[in-house]
């Protein structure tokens, strides 16, 4: 402590010094010392500092003045709250001094100490902002000294932005010294008025806010100075861009006197009514819908004014096509000598430009409308001589484009286009107006016009893939102009790049190959191009155009042979350079891959030179990845590349990454090394493949299944090709591969990729692994208990991948397959376990599966006894075992199926799922289906049957045989589902309408034309009086907005007051039930409001462009305070939402906070179940992460009542630590996204 008194004393004293060089190096090292956050000071020391600091700012020397500026911010965290008031008083008292260099120093002073107050000690920023606030307020009063007043709004406006939530109490004080000055005759000053008014606006309370906008709107009524006008119009757009969300309910006042000024003939007047609009279109969406039509038609007249030009010469398509009017003709002109500088009427075009930008980025539902006016009016205006407006009128029209993408979710949607029909055939028939527009703009001079030409043109083809096909003749004269040297900067050349990757992936290759000749050179110049960013791009560029003039999959006439020599040598001195920037270095090495995978033929002599480099490439850590990429599409290529002479060298390079602790390279090798398997076996030996081998077993885990997939199907390609090398297979990589049957994780392609590995193995005969070996060591985890003993326990799952490994060696081995199924069925007659018995069903029914065991005579009845033991297990297992040995034979099982179900009541579920067994596995291949046809009517009428049991889960069984059935054959079973829907049973009902959720899939059916137009009829069961059977046509509406959001959208005018009706609370519905000395209440409604918010939730990705935000909010809103389940759904909505319109949310904010405040201030009664208070513990959570999502609404954090609840939460320790540890997964997981896999 001494040490530092003593050292902050030298300083001081150096301070005094008559050197300025002394002062001012004494203040830097005192800024060094104050920027430690070690430092305390003593109150002397204290004292003393901020004394000869306020001395320091009257100082001689310029420099040392600004030094001791730049002081006071760390000071002011540094010093007690005494000091800094201390500070603020001096600084406002040297703003009203005589001398205009105290006053700046000060202002700048004032700046930094509120840039720099604390936001989290609010007593220390109130008392300071209150003391600066009052001295404020009198010196924009005083008018004398203009300069003054322009530093002291400067000031405020700061101060409001920061803290305007702590000076509520001098709101009404601040507004009546700001409001006078809104009509000052100094420009500057009105325009600082109205920043400092915007800011304002967004703390203040609402009296106060329709305060302010009264003044102005009745300022605007009675007909004042022009600037005056101008000026309020310009404070209510800043008004609206800030804190828009309040504004809506004036804009119904507000509306007629803009639209009255916008038409007045003053160029600025109607160039900040137009931004007006703009503000209103953005932040009070709802609102300014009435006026939309008002509005475009003002833009659409404003972006043509232009009276001083003629844009009739069309003929002359020179520089100068633009013809200026003479003097003469300028009759509308009272001023003879009328120059260029006077003419504002530009500013009017661009604020109307861009006015027209916020409506089409706003009004999704107005697009079809868009294309039929705005967009031949926008196309017309590209030959605009103003650059920045030409640019605006640009991005108005790719904001049209980029809203003609097909909207998230419906993109996965295969029938997206059809009923995005409307605006994408529009933008079809107007593609040439727009490339002939373009074309001409393509040659200008100004890099900025040309650049923005490309992008226009490249966000076409994202919404139009091939649009260009016809017109790439008039595109390539631009392209080269913008590639030459003479003409662009090196972004231009990057932007142009850019665009003609985007057209050639975009495109069908033979478009290209008669400019073939003009596009070459071009590219191949800027690969050699001295700036690495240009290369990269052109490298890119390369290796499209080598598929494109070659492509391998489709036959083609072009010659490229005058090419292939050019395109490689370019790329080898890229690929030989090592000495330069990484990303050039991958790119080349790519595009070398793609030349030798596409010409490799006409290259021959070339391969000894290149591919020594790749070796070396893979030799190299940070090139490793980029190149086993690029061998790999040589290994594929069809041209069967010789790469006999690298393969000794690079195989145990390759088997040493799977060592390696990077996925995605472990990833790359695999695939490599199978293709090389497959495509090069005779040049691999077994010692070569060992080296590889011996690496694998650690892969084959179920820590990563995708690893693991790979690591198989690269031992089936070496069983199949080189089966020698697997001798040893048995030693490290059978046991690994048996333990991994056994995962509770294993699915889908790993199964697969396993079951076709045991094929291979058994096919190659190997000693000591033979058919029965492999069967014991396949049996024995589920055998080896003896009777009595308990055997290891297994997951469920490992049951059903051993008893698929097991069939598909059966099948394999066929004529083992009887006796082997003989054995098993003994087990399933006496078993010792339930395991084993369960294990024995599984495997017949497998192998029953492919092979017809119809000859087994006993069969069907051993099944069927199977169903009456105690265990559900077993029971499961025997039914799923019918079904699968009724897939080998269809004929002599299925009818006995039907059968026993109408015989064996009791039994019914299950052999309602044997029945779903068989027909899922039949329809999933189109033979399958055409064994299954003939039996539909036989099983459709005994399904019928049991539609109305009173079991659900025998009804849930039906309804998805029904579903699966009715995608088998929907012209003729569809109908028969709709006629159903009248049924007087609600059971029938439910049943039906859960048959169609099952006929709804993400993937292209051939029923979805049908669905189309029958699904309305499916959805009026919404309307049922029976609850449950609303219930389910909300799941199924929640099924189709997930999967297939085309079905839905066109009926959601309809079905959305029915969804809204089923979120709210029915009090008819909760009844009170006894329960000992007990009364509980039961809510019958929560299952189907909960069903109702999940398809909100549903709607908000599939559809958000359908939804009405506003009447979407308010049930929201209700959510919010309803059920634990509905709570955590809702929360989950808001933040969704914060994200996806923050402007709407913005606007509801005071509404969404409470009930989020009242749960996370809630207290769990002292004697409450431990299940209580962790609930309670979830909820908070869910709670914070959506107030945290609404902090990222950009000035949410300005909002009164949600900057009150978070410092609520910053005070309270328990919310506190919940809210940082969520801010810390929220920040960690957009990092970890972005972090790399590093080895």
């Amino acid at each position: 402590m001494a040490s530092v008194s003593y050292q902050i004393a030298n300083l001081l004293e150096k301070m005094t010094s008559s050197d300025k060089d002394f002062r001012f190096m004494a203040t830097n090292d005192l800024m060094t010392e104050l920027q430690k956050d070690s430092i305390k000071l003593d109150d002397d020391s204290e004292r003393k500092v901020v004394k000869m600091l306020l001395r320091l700012l009257e100082d001689k020397n310029g420099e040392v003045q600004n030094l001791a500026v730049k002081c006071l911010g760390p000071l002011v965290n540094k010093v007690k709250e005494f000091q800094v008031e201390t500070i603020v008083d001096a600084l406002c008292g040297n703003m009203v001094s005589d001398k205009e260099q105290l006053r700046d120093i000060s202002s700048i002073g004032l700046k930094t100490v509120i840039s720099e107050l604390p936001l989290a000690s609010s007593g220390l920023a109130s008392n300071v902002c209150k003391r600066i606030t009052g001295r404020l307020s009198n010196a924009i009063e005083k008018q004398e000294d203009v300069s003054v007043q322009l530093e002291a709004l400067d000031i405020l406006a700061d101060l409001l932005s920061r803290f305007g939530g702590l000076l509520i109490n001098f709101h009404t004080t601040i507004l009546a010294a700001l409001l006078p000055q809104l009509s000052s005759p100094r420009q500057a000053v009105r325009k600082r008025t109205i920043v400092a008014l915007s800011h304002l606006v967004m703390s203040c309370n609402h009296p106060l806010y329709t305060k302010l906008i009264d003044f102005l709107l009745d300022g605007l009524s009675h007909d004042t100075s022009t600037s005056t006008t101008r000026t309020y119009i310009q404070c209510i757009a800043a008004i609206c861009r800030q804190a828009g969300h309040r504004f809506g309910e004036h804009i119904e006042r507000v509306m007629p006197l803009i639209v009255r000024y916008s038409r007045e003939e003053d160029d600025e007047l109607r160039e900040h009514c137009l931004q007006a609009f703009e503000a209103f279109v953005h932040r009070c969406p709802k609102e300014i819908t009435p006026h939309i039509h008002t509005i475009t038609e003002l833009c659409l007249t404003y972006i043509v004014y232009d009276p001083n030009y003629n844009y009739d010469d069309e003929g002359d398509e020179g520089e100068d096509g633009v013809v200026m009017e003479t003097e003469e003709e300028a009759d509308d002109d009272d001023n003879d000598e009328y120059s260029d500088d006077d003419d504002m009427s530009w500013k009017v075009r661009r604020s109307a430009a861009k006015c027209l930008e916020a409506v089409i980025a706003t009004r999704h539902e107005l697009l079809c409308e868009f294309y039929r006016a705005l967009s031949p009016a926008l196309i017309a205006r590209f030959k605009e001589r103003e650059e920045n407006v030409k640019s605006d009128i640009f991005h108005a029209y790719m904001a049209l484009l980029r809203q003609t993408r097909p909207s998230v979710g419906v993109s996965l949607d295969p029938d997206c286009m059809d009923q995005e029909e409307g605006p994408v055939c529009m933008l079809q028939t107007q593609v040439p107006a727009i490339v002939k527009a373009v074309h001409s703009q393509m040659k200008e001079k100004s890099i900025k016009t040309r650049q923005d030409c490309f992008t226009l043109l490249k966000e076409l083809v994202i919404v139009l893939p091939g649009a260009l096909t016809n017109h790439i003749p008039a595109l390539i004269p631009g392209i080269q102009y913008s590639l030459g040297d003479k003409n662009s900067s090196s972004n231009m050349k990057i932007d142009t790049l850019a665009f003609v990757y985007c057209l050639l992936t975009s495109h069908p290759p033979e478009v290209f190959h008669s400019h073939m000749a003009v596009l070459v050179p071009p590219v191949i110049t800027a690969v050699a191009d001295g700036f690495y960013k240009i290369t990269a791009e052109a490298l890119l560029v390369l290796q499209q155009l080598v598929k494109v003039i070659r492509p391998l999959d489709t036959p083609s006439n072009f010659d490229f042979t005058p090419f292939t020599g050019e395109l490689y040598r370019c790329t080898l001195i890229r690929l030989k350079a090592a000495d330069i920037d990484q990303e050039v270095k991958e790119r080349a090495i790519s595009c070398m891959g793609q030349i030798i995978c596409n010409l490799g033929d006409y290259l021959q002599g070339e391969l000894h030179t290149c591919l020594p480099i790749f070796l070396d490439r893979l030799r190299n850590e940070i090139t490793r990845l980029t190149t086993v990429k690029a061998l790999t599409k040589v290994a594929g290529s069809p041209l069967r590349i010789d790469l006999r002479p690298i393969l000794g060298e690079a195989v145990p390079i390759l088997g040493s990454f799977l060592r390696k602790n990077q996925r995605a390279l472990k990833l790359s090798t695999l695939t490599l090394l199978d293709t090389l398997v497959r495509n090069y076996s005779n040049a691999l030996n077994t010692e070569l493949l060992n080296k590889v081998i011996t690496e694998l077993a650690p892969l084959l885990s179920e820590a990563d299944l995708h690893i693991a997939q790979l690591t198989l199907t690269l031992l089936t390609s070496i069983a199949q090709l080189h089966s020698a090398a697997l001798a040893r297979v048995s030693d490290g990589i059978l046991p690994e591969i048996l333990t991994l049957v056994k995962s509770p994780l294993l699915q889908g392609a790993a199964l697969n990729s396993m079951l076709e590995f045991f094929q291979a193995l058994v096919k190659a005969g190997l000693p000591g692994l033979g058919y029965r070996d492999l069967l014991s060591m396949l049996v024995t985890p589920v055998t080896q208990g003896r009777i009595g003993e308990s055997v290891p326990v297994l997951h469920k799952q490992a049951f059903h991948s051993l008893a698929k490994c097991v069939a598909a060696l059966t099948v394999t081995w066929q004529q083992e397959a009887l006796t082997v199924v003989e054995q098993f069925l003994r087990d399933v007659q006496n078993p010792r376990n339930d395991a084993q018995h369960i294990f024995a069903l599984l495997i017949i029914g497998e192998i029953g599966r492919h092979i017809d065991l119809s000859s087994v005579t006993s069969l069907k009845q051993v099944i069927l006894n199977s169903f009456s033991p105690p265990s559900e297990e077993v029971k499961s297992a025997a039914s799923y075992t019918l079904g699968s040995v009724a897939v080998g034979n269809l004929p002599q099982y299925l009818p006995f199926v039907l059968q026993e179900i109408e015989a064996q009541p009791k039994r019914q579920y299950l052999l309602l799922h044997s029945l779903k067994e068989i027909i899922s596995c039949q329809s999933s291949s189109p033979s399958g289906v055409q064994l299954l046809q003939p039996f539909v009517p036989a099983i459709w009428q005994q399904l019928f049957r049991h539609c109305e049991c009173g079991e659900e889960g025998t009804r849930n069984v039906v309804a998805e045989c029904l579903g699966k059935l009715t995608l088998i054959d929907p012209a003729s079973l569809l109908p028969r589902l709709q006629e159903s829907l009248v049924s007087d049973s609600a059971l029938m009902r439910t049943t039906v309408v859960t048959a169609v959720k099952f006929t709804i899939s993400d993937q292209p059916q051939a029923i979805d034309p049908l669905l189309r137009q029958s699904i309305g009829q499916f959805l009026r069961t919404l309307q049922d009086p029976d609850l449950n059977v609303r219930r389910v046509a909300l799941v199924a509406f929640n099924s189709a907005a997930h999967n297939k959001p085309s079905l839905v959208r066109d009926l959601l005018d309809s079905v959305l007051p029915q969804l809204y009706s089923e979120t709210k609370v029915r009090k008819e519905l909760i009844r009170e039930v006894e329960m000992g000395p007990f009364k509980h209440t039961v809510d019958d409604g929560l299952d189907i409001r909960k069903a109702a918010f999940e398809c909100m939730y549903t709607l908000l990705d599939s559809c958000l462009d359908r939804l009405d935000i506003f009447e979407f909010l308010n049930h929201v809103e209700n959510g919010l305070k309803d059920h634990y389940d509905i709570k955590m759904l809702t929360y989950l909505m808001v933040a969704r939402l914060a994200q996806l319109c923050p402007t709407a949310v913005l606007q509801r904010l005071d509404r969404l906070v409470e009930p989020l405040r009242n749960t996370c201030t809630m207290k769990v009664k002292a004697n409450s179940v431990k299940q209580e208070y962790e609930k309670q513990d979830e909820l908070k959570r869910s709670a914070m992460r959506a107030v945290a999502a609404l902090l990222t609404i950009p000035d949410a954090d300005k909002n009164p009542h949600l900057s009150e609840f978070v410092s609520q939460i910053k005070t309270t320790p328990e919310l506190q630590l919940i809210f940082e540890s969520i801010q810390k997964d929220s920040t960690g997981a957009s990092q970890d996204a972005n972090l790399m896999d590093l080895s």
